[in-house]
């Protein structure tokens, strides 16, 4: 199997969630191992100083979005939605370019990202594909809520959440991220939160860009974005499209299984870091044509209208 990148550019513009600016970025194809790398048009300077590999080294620990740090300084966050696309649809190197520190955050999930890079296509570069193979179990903690990787033949996802809300309440879910699975199940659940939540936010200087437009907001057993839900499990959803998206700040596809109890951005950070930390945990290995089938991306089909069909 060999690596890919995009087969032309796709772009969007939007408003950050939280500075509540509009930021126009736009995601390049890339050459072979050169992963993930945003740069950050409006910062003048060096090009060391505009651009921010993506791995685990850049991570910066919070709890509402992923963000990522370069030696100079300069970051970008709220990355995990479009990390997320890039990976459930199998993309390993991209250039993504931005006039802002944050990536628009569009409808609040993955779907927009999915759809364009469908529609720009995916070509094949010739050189293979590595993989981090988890091999032994590793787990964080931060109070009741913990996260943890161990061996598997290919990509899965195991989650479970408990709010108090009744919109909410407790919900989990198991699958396996491959085969397309991520473009069926997860890519259109968005972001959500309690309203609590974002008058809290709102008075410490976020989420400024938020709307019932681009998240789920909910009130108890009330949700308030019109519409309602687009799955009666989607904040669960939403959840594991996050987890697929801080794991792919690992720079490569990852074989394991990820578990997540109540876990969110800064607990997937922190478990990245251990795992990288710890050789004996991990492995690289090539994937061949055979285990295509193990990771994203496979099967999802190369036009919008997949996004309902493929299998």
């Amino acid at each position: 199997m060999v690596q890919t990148t995009l087969s032309e550019t796709t772009r969007f513009e939007g408003v950050a969630l939280h500075s509540g600016e509009i930021v126009s970025m736009a995601v390049h194809p890339a050459p072979a191992d050169s992963g993930i790398v945003f740069e950050r048009v409006d910062i003048a300077g060096t090009a060391s100083a505009r651009r921010i590999r993506v791995s685990p080294d850049a991570l910066v620990e919070s709890s509402l979005c992923t963000k990522l740090v370069n030696r100079a300084g300069t970051s970008v966050s709220t990355i995990e939605h479009l990390m997320a696309a890039l990976a459930g649809c199998g993309i390993h190197n991209a250039r993504v370019t931005l006039d802002g520190g944050e990536v628009p955050i569009l409808d609040g999930s993955a779907r927009p990202f999915v759809s364009a890079f469908q529609k720009a296509g995916i070509r094949p570069l010739r050189v293979a594909l590595t993989a981090i193979r988890v091999l032994r179990p590793v787990q964080v903690a931060i109070g009741p809520s913990w996260a943890r990787l161990e061996p598997a033949p290919q990509l899965s996802i195991s989650f479970e959440i408990d709010f108090p809300d009744a919109a909410i309440g407790r919900q989990s879910k198991d699958l396996a991220l491959c085969n397309g699975t991520f473009v069926r199940e997860l890519a259109d659940s968005r972001t959500f939160c309690r309203q609590a939540d974002v008058d809290f936010m709102r008075a410490n200087g976020l989420a400024l860009g938020g709307s019932y437009e681009n998240a789920v907001v909910v009130d108890g057993a009330r949700v308030l974005s019109p519409g309602g839900l687009r799955h009666a499990d989607e904040p669960v959803r939403h959840k594991m499209l996050d987890a697929l998206g801080d794991l792919a700040v690992a720079g490569a596809p990852i074989l394991g299984r990820y578990i997540g109890y109540r876990a969110g951005h800064a607990l997937t950070a922190r478990l990245l870091r251990a795992l990288m930390a710890d050789p004996t945990s991990h492995d690289r290995v090539e994937i061949k044509p055979g285990q295509a089938h193990c990771l994203p991306g496979l099967g999802y089909g190369t036009e919008p209208a997949a996004l309902a069909t493929s299998i």
